[in-house]
């Protein structure tokens, strides 16, 4: 049964850091690409991140370049999201994914993140 299961969302202040992680079980996470999505309310879902089944290649979403750092540890199975110098327009739903020929095969449930003070 293949599940991801995302975690670390919560209410944090502008500027503020957090960690999110996604846990991966039921398929053979080390040769899937991964990538961190989010959804905000009224709006479509939008990739923010993704990083290659190695871990050599990141891609960024230009809105979180430089603030925002994907990474994986393929022992552990999880792919991690760490957010840096958060702001109120980061809040969205995060979702995890595993990526083969560019498609989404597998979804995580989400986890929230809101940023405010």
């Amino acid at each position: 049964q293949v599940q991801l299961v995302e975690s670390g969302g919560t209410l944090v202040q502008p500027g503020r850091s957090l960690r999110l992680s996604c846990a991966a079980s039921g398929f053979t996470f080390s040769t899937y690409t991964m990538s961190w999505y989010r959804q905000a309310p009224g709006k479509e879902r939008e990739l923010v991140a993704r990083i290659s089944s190695t871990g050599d290649t990141t891609t960024y979403a230009g809105s979180v370049k430089g603030r925002f750092t994907i990474s994986r540890d393929n022992a552990k199975r999880t792919v991690y999201l760490q957010m840096n110098s958060l702001k109120p327009e980061d809040t969205a739903v995060y979702y995890c994914a595993a990526v083969r020929n560019m498609r989404a095969e597998y979804w995580g449930q989400g986890t929230q993140v809101t940023v405010s003070s």
